[in-house]
């Protein structure tokens, strides 16, 4: 038998052609297992498929008992064949049975057989089979072996999806049952708040490969490397835009992109790919499928986040060899578009018309990956993690998307439709009674001022400030563009950006928050070693210190954006006096930098800490001589507060933001700062709901800052408010044995006609 192991190109023409004869999808699949087998020089050539409940069902054999076929089942992760579905990657063994994952069938027959080399199926980047090849003897398959294996796995995926074998085939028992066109709820992860309905725009990340097999390898090649050039070109297109639609704003995201679409060997394992007999477009889709099954796997979240960037940059590449346009985004788009995806870049939601997007909704997706990021800066209503949603929609299926729960409904009945539209009505009346009052004072009923602040971090957020009615941004943070560039953004890069914002603010206050990495904050270029608990690491401040020139070209980047102008920035996660000091210093070495050199200054300076550890207030008679305003973190000091992880849903809501103890505490930083005559002010997702802001107010903080979107809820709480006697109804709260005093408050909201 002749071996056409190192050129499979006669293997998978004979494929094609088998599978296209007018004849049973089963008997085509089983010519198909005869046919690898004969070409292969193996005695059993076995495809297993994935069928519902997570099992691996023996689907054609040629070599084993053929009584097998559709009785032999094993879980994902079960056996060989399980565990290859299990970790999508190629086994090679010379002795099966050995190995300790073995697991025996006796109605396969398959004791005699000695080697074994398997190979998942991938479609799509998902495992939905297994293809398996024995021989009696021990023996090693080669490298080429394997390869030529996972390029006829590859031709075999498409082979079997066209001949039918996938369709209406549910992977999940518990979606079982569903007809197309019936209603389907399913719950994912809020990614930002508000409530969309709408229409679904099938994002479509992937384009359906169906030219597999190469007729001039040449040629393919010559076509793959012209493919790479027209993406680098246009990815570089992109970066010199200024149009926000088309990213614009987010420039250093798409660094990300031109590093990886310059990568050399990110070409050669396509070219490679090729010269085994497969197509541009082919190659292509098969090393991101190898890839993808990879780094699904992984469980670092910022290799899981690159995987986006990967997926967008091969799907970009599809597009220019097959000529599809570029997604949904240049399509006609109905007023009340909702993206779905699997998964996408930001590059990619930004290509879209943002008058039209209403919702953003993907498979994958974590609430500080990239695209989340962006989709907040735009206002969409979007849910990540939504399992299973591209199994059960269609282009132009109605859809409701709530961000603030999580919550999807496709195909919703009329009562979700009315009670939604209803929702979505109120909210939209709120709204209006929150534009009304956006250019009124925050001030209370008895006449006290309260500033509401925005917090912010990109150039898109700076128009909420205006929208809202803001006072000012009460945090910038600054590191969101550190983490969405794939280098260090250089000192000029910061100063206009810095400029920008202070530009946009129009002479209204911004408070830029020094870098504030590590922990969940991870920096694509930067090394951080593995920590049992990163919140409590090397993170912030600590960096800071430890890499001081990291902190001293964002100082002298501030304080030329600020030149002629004030400026205020804040150090995070200061745990000690110690710490701000050393901090502090850093700023007055760049001060007396300019002085020396006569450069321009800030008109006026003030440098300020957070109080996010509680160490730090048991240090404010030595440290509040010291600084020029206190920021209170209410996210991560009541975190530490309560050693209670915020992202652990098991405890995230175990202990209330309003109990006495929380509120105590705030209270004594309050009388701290009043009796040193320190400004404050508190930045967090407390500060955001209307109770919860009443309960800060009470307890004497006149400055807080939130999201944009809460801005007007707060204000309509303010104005309704009486603060006087609300300091007087909380001064018995505080000693108070119950775990919360939310109802309390709640009540006295009530009689009081406090608009909560």
């Amino acid at each position: 038998m002749r071996r056409d192991v190192g050129n499979p190109r006669v293997l998978l023409r004979r494929l094609r052609e088998a599978m296209a004869e007018p004849d049973r999808p089963q008997n085509r699949l089983d010519k198909t297992v005869a046919l690898i087998a004969q070409n292969m020089v193996t005695e059993v050539c076995s495809v297993y498929l994935m069928r519902a409940g997570n099992m691996l069902e023996l689907f054609a054999t040629q070599g084993l008992n053929p009584s097998a076929v559709h009785q032999t089942k094993l879980r994902v992760g079960e056996g060989l064949v399980g565990d290859i579905a299990q970790h999508a990657r190629a086994l090679n063994l010379t002795d099966a049975q050995a190995h300790p994952g073995f697991a025996y069938r006796p109605e396969t027959g398959e004791e005699v057989y000695k080697s074994l080399m398997g190979v998942p199926i991938l479609r799509g980047g998902r495992v939905i089979g297994v293809l398996v090849v024995q021989n009696r003897n021990m023996r090693h398959y080669s490298e080429e072996e394997v390869e030529a294996l996972e390029t006829v796995a590859m031709v075999l995926a498409e082979l079997i999806g066209a001949a039918g074998f996938l369709d209406g085939e549910d992977l999940s028992q518990e979606d079982e049952g569903e007809r197309p066109g019936q209603p389907h709820y399913l719950a994912g992860t809020p990614l930002s708040e508000g409530i969309a309905l709408g229409h679904a725009v099938l994002h479509e990340p992937r384009v359906h490969v169906t030219h597999l097999i190469a007729e001039d390898i040449d040629q393919e090649i010559a076509r793959l490397e012209s493919a790479v050039y027209e993406l680098r070109a246009s990815i570089d297109r992109m970066l010199s835009t200024s149009d926000l639609s088309h990213a614009g704003e987010h420039r250093e995201v798409l660094q990300a992109y031109r590093m990886f679409a310059n990568d050399r060997g990110w070409l050669k394992r396509m070219v490679d790919v090729v010269r085994t007999g497969l197509t541009a477009e082919a190659a292509v889709e098969r090393v991101q499928n190898d890839t993808r099954a990879r780094m699904m796997r992984q469980t670092d979240p910022y290799l899981r986040d690159r995987l986006h960037d990967l997926d967008d940059l091969a799907n970009r590449l599809l597009r220019l060899l097959t000529g599809v346009g570029l997604s949904s985004a240049g399509a006609e788009l109905p007023a009340d578009a909702i993206v779905i995806a699997r998964n996408m870049g930001p590059a990619e939601l930004l290509d879209y018309d943002k008058t039209r997007l209403r919702g953003l909704v993907l498979e994958e997706g974590a609430a500080n990956a990239h695209v989340a990021i962006v989709a907040r800066a735009l206002g969409l209503s979007s849910v990540g993690r939504a399992a299973g949603v591209l199994d059960h929609i269609e282009d132009g299926d109605a859809i409701i998307v709530d961000g603030d729960t999580g919550e999807l409904y496709i195909r919703p009945s009329q009562d979700v439709i009315d009670a939604y539209s209803e929702k979505a009505r109120f909210r939209a009346r709120k709204q209006e009674q929150y534009k009304a009052i956006r250019d009124l004072p925050s001030v209370s009923k008895d006449g006290v001022q309260v500033d509401l602040n925005v917090n912010a971090g990109l150039l898109v957020d700076l128009p909420h400030m205006e929208e809202s009615g803001a006072d000012g941004i009460g945090l910038f943070r600054t590191e969101l563009q550190f983490m969405i560039a794939s280098t260090l953004p250089s000192q000029k890069d910061q100063q206009e950006l810095y400029q920008a914002v202070l530009d946009a603010a129009g002479g209204k206050p911004v408070v830029f928050r020094t870098l504030d990495i590590g922990g969940d904050k991870v920096l694509p270029y930067m090394k951080v070693a593995n920590e049992e608990n990163p919140a409590l690491g090397w993170r912030a401040i600590r960096i800071a210190l430890d890499r001081p020139a990291l902190l001293r070209h964002q100082l002298r980047a501030l304080l030329a954006a600020a030149a002629g102008r004030e400026l205020r920035l804040m150090f995070p996660m200061v745990t000690e006096v110690s710490e701000f000091v050393r901090a502090r210093s850093l700023v007055d070495r760049e001060v007396q930098r300019l002085e020396k050199f006569d450069k321009p200054r800030p008109s006026k300076l003030m440098v300020g800490t957070m109080l996010e550890v509680p160490a730090l207030a048991w240090q404010f008679d030595t440290l509040l001589p010291l600084v020029d305003f206190v920021s209170v973190g209410s996210n991560d000091l009541l975190q530490f507060f309560f050693a209670s992880d915020r992202g652990n849903p098991r405890v995230a809501g175990r202990y209330d933001l309003l109990s006495p103890a929380a509120l105590n505490f705030l209270r004594h930083v309050v009388l701290a700062c009043e009796k040193h005559n320190v400004p404050l002010t508190l930045c967090g997702e407390m500060a955001g709901k209307p109770l919860e802001a009443m309960a800060l107010v009470g307890v004497g903080f006149r400055r807080i800052s939130m999201s944009p979107a809460a801005v007007g809820p707060v204000k309509m709480m303010l104005r309704s408010l009486d603060t006087g006697k609300l300091s007087s109804f909380m001064e018995g709260l505080y000693d108070r044995p119950e775990a919360s005093v939310r109802t309390e408050l709640q009540a006295f909201a009530e009689a009081h006609e406090i608009q909560i």
